[in-house]
């Protein structure tokens, strides 16, 4: 498979599939050795992560976000 099919497939998973690849292809580039991150930085991005893979209903769409926004304060 060339790259355009691989996202192409990855983008019709549900949100939180997407979430996962995004993870785990994050993880992948190994950014600790370029950016420093405090040790507490550390637990905390571990504690989301910990708690998206436990939950994953937590997660909503960004314009579902918006537009719930929108309708409660404008």
């Amino acid at each position: 498979m060339n790259i355009e099919t691989i996202t192409e497939q990855a983008l019709k998973l549900a949100p939180a599939s997407r979430a996962y690849i995004a993870e785990i292809l994050l993880e992948s580039l190994d950014y600790e050795e370029d950016f420093i991150v405090s040790e507490e930085w550390q637990q905390e991005i571990q504690k989301r992560c910990k708690d998206i893979d436990a939950d994953p209903s937590l997660l909503i769409d960004g314009e579902q976000f918006m537009a719930e926004l929108k309708q409660r304060y404008l």
